[in-house]
């Protein structure tokens, strides 16, 4: 009877569920978590391949340098070819000069990765199946938020300067945007945009009750 009871304790525990807490940091009840999102089989070979694209994505390109057909400048020959006892040359604007072209420099360049709307998904659900343990519910108030409350619920929970993801059902300005973002360590975002890169770089995913129905709705609206 007792091995039985400690099984029975741990299939509750590792559950597709989640612990809801007030604002307050006292929990209220447990939420189920969709299995078609929490509960895949993770790929880490796509979630490897998912963050080298979208770190490839962020980078700018803007870097760019001026040739010598691009400097400002006369390309009048400098001085006469013979007779003068010094090396020949021509244009101002030759790359040994100050102020002239650069060989080889850099120019705008697109780093942009490609991957496909699935691939996408699957890493998102493979990244949210790997941190489920990590995430924890926060039942949306009505009530004025404020950073003092959100700061107390961090260290009821004892979330203080953890690496933290806020998952909101849309990104809006409201009491609980305005309260969070005052806080250090706390990355916000909307339930239709967060991305497996998120997911894995959080200690810990604070999901509003809200944005999780958002997310299977979303995210699940042409499964069968």
């Amino acid at each position: 009877m007792p091995a039985k009871k400690t099984t029975v304790k741990k299939a509750t525990t590792t559950g597709l569920s989640m612990p809801l807490f007030d604002i307050s940091g006292k929990e209220k009840e447990t939420i189920d978590l969709p299995k078609e999102i929490f509960n895949v089989k993770a790929s880490p070979k796509l979630l490897a391949q998912y963050v080298r694209v979208y770190l490839a994505s962020q980078r700018q390109g803007t870097a760019s340098t001026k040739t010598r057909g691009e400097v400002s400048g006369s390309t009048k020959k400098i001085y006469r070819q013979k007779g003068t006892g010094r090396a020949r040359h021509g244009s101002s604007k030759a790359p040994i000069f100050v102020g002239g072209g650069v060989v080889g420099g850099p120019k705008p360049t697109n780093h942009a990765l490609k991957i496909n709307k699935k691939q996408k998904q699957k890493a998102l659900f493979s990244a949210l199946t790997m941190k489920r343990k990590d995430i924890i519910g926060l039942a949306e108030s009505k009530a004025g938020i404020k950073t003092k409350n959100m700061a107390g619920f961090l260290k009821n929970l004892k979330l203080e300067g953890v690496r933290i993801l806020l998952v909101m059902p849309k990104m809006e300005k409201n009491n609980l945007l305005l309260a969070a973002r005052n806080i250090p360590r706390i990355q916000l975002t909307d339930a239709m945009s967060i991305n497996a890169y998120e997911v894995l770089r959080t200690n810990k995913i604070i999901m509003l009750d809200t944005a999780l129905t958002v997310l299977e709705k979303h995210f699940l609206k042409h499964e069968n």
